[in-house]
């Protein structure tokens, strides 16, 4: 294996008659962001789902680097292995927020509970950092107690991001984290992720039909239709001078709006 933090290599997943990934390849190495852009049914939310190890491929192979530097194939994991991974090595920002929080439990409940994971049972210690990352991403601290239904679209994908990066993962999934939001909030949370992003050094996988949040974010971008990669590259480079006529097509129809 190269040393690449995670590695997709010949990965298919069909539904029936539907082909929702075809034969895909790609790596993705530590502090780079990668976009997976795509119309609606074009497979890239089935290939997040592939390679966060949600849904087992019918064939391929997703590896991904352990701290420790083992190399490990993501499919044979246990599903105590999978769950451990995803709450300490990994992140998932949904785009509906209340798929990645427990919505009746407290702010900081939520955040201290990835760091329970790891073994923290310090009330204080756990409170403390419950606390700095409100503030991290810019939700008051007298929201510290309040369960994440009494909060707005915007402050719970921002916790729900907090609750991701307290454990300081390695790799983010993220599935359109601006969906839904209004364009002034999306504004401010993409300039927190974007912050985040390069304070973290993280890697993030990002799965969205907006390509200027994939230009905004990311270093590479990944373009399917049909459940196949059809052109990769250089995110500037792809959107700037997209090869391909669906490319071309995806990067006019932005421009036409």
């Amino acid at each position: 294996m190269s040393a690449a933090l995670l590695v997709a290599g010949g990965i298919c997943k069909r539904y029936g008659a539907i082909q929702a990934c075809r034969d895909i390849s790609f790596e993705i190495e530590e502090g780079e962001a990668l976009a997976i852009v795509g119309e609606s049914g074009s497979g890239k939310t089935t290939l997040l789902n592939l390679i966060a190890g949600l849904t087992a491929p019918d064939a391929g192979e997703v590896r991904y680097r352990l701290r420790d530097g083992a190399v490990r194939d993501l499919p044979s994991l246990s599903e105590a292995e999978r769950r451990a991974l995803m709450r300490t090595d990994w992140g998932f920002v949904h785009q509906d927020a209340a798929r990645g929080l427990r919505m009746n439990v407290s702010a900081g409940g939520n955040i201290g509970e990835r760091l329970m994971a790891l073994g923290d049972r310090h009330y204080g210690r756990i409170r403390a950092a419950a606390a700095r990352w409100l503030e991290r991403v810019e939700i008051p601290l007298d929201r510290l107690d309040d369960a994440p239904w009494t909060y707005s679209g915007g402050m719970r994908q921002r916790l729900q991001i907090a609750r991701n990066l307290v454990t300081s993962p390695r790799l983010v999934f993220m599935d359109e984290p601006t969906g839904g939001l209004d364009v002034s909030v999306q504004a401010r949370l993409l300039d927190l992720i974007r912050g985040l992003i390069a304070e973290m050094g993280l890697a993030v996988v990002l799965v969205t039909h907006d390509l200027a949040v994939a230009r905004l974010l990311s270093n590479r971008i990944l373009v399917m239709k049909g459940g196949e990669v059809i052109e990769s590259g250089l995110t500037d480079r792809v959107l700037d001078d997209p090869q391909t006529p669906y490319a071309q097509l995806l990067v006019s129809s932005v421009l036409a709006v």
